[in-house]
């Protein structure tokens, strides 16, 4: 039987209107900070609940499963928008951008890097997730690079999948040394492999 005084209907998206968006909201922000703090595996829905005050027949009313809240979560976290189909320049740009945003989002990066290495296991339920997350923001990087090699904006010999790859592997890294350290700078570490790249 599910609880009364929410939504008619169940919504696993975390989107909605009226009380149910705002309790769906509020059990996103608990599971954020869960997982952050514990990951996927070291984190019970009970716990989620308990931080948000409801009930566990509450919370997966609106999320059934464990999984489909971590779900809902990483999607929240991109909601900064695709890449994909942006001239080059914009790309790199928006990439910077959103680098620069994330410097005020230290749990999300917190629930990124705790995830993004459990998620190597394949039986973890975000794995595909992860994998499939890599590989556009790999391909579309690849394709902006090789976009500023045919207007020789990019400097010789640098391979355009290689760079993508480093783009990626920096951005990474940075995001980890930032978490131990909030004085590193990760806007200005992007930006100089990315000027570096261009020569």
């Amino acid at each position: 039987m599910r609880p009364e005084g929410d939504d008619a209907v169940a919504d696993t998206t975390g989107r909605g209107t009226g009380r149910g968006a705002a309790t769906r909201a509020l059990i996103l922000a608990a599971a954020l900070e869960a997982f952050a703090e514990s990951g996927y595996r070291g984190t019970s829905v009970r716990e989620i609940a308990a931080r948000c005050g409801l009930t566990h027949p509450a919370l997966i009313y609106h999320f059934p499963t464990k999984a489909d809240l971590l779900l809902a979560v990483l999607e929240r976290r991109d909601e900064d928008g695709p890449l994909e189909g942006l001239a080059a320049d914009r790309v790199l740009a928006r990439l910077v951008e959103t680098v620069g945003a994330n410097q005020s989002r230290r749990g999300l990066i917190e629930l990124f890097a705790t995830l993004s290495a459990e998620a190597t296991a394949a039986d973890h339920p975000a794995h595909a997730w992860f994998a499939r997350r890599y590989a556009n923001l790999v391909a579309t990087l690849t394709r902006a690079y090789a976009e500023l090699a045919e207007t020789g904006e990019l400097r010789p010999g640098v391979d355009p999948g290689v760079a993508a790859r480093r783009l990626v592997a920096v951005m990474d890294g940075l995001q980890v040394q930032w978490l131990l350290d909030p004085e590193v700078d990760m806007v200005a570490g992007v930006a100089a492999q990315i000027a570096a790249d261009r020569g």
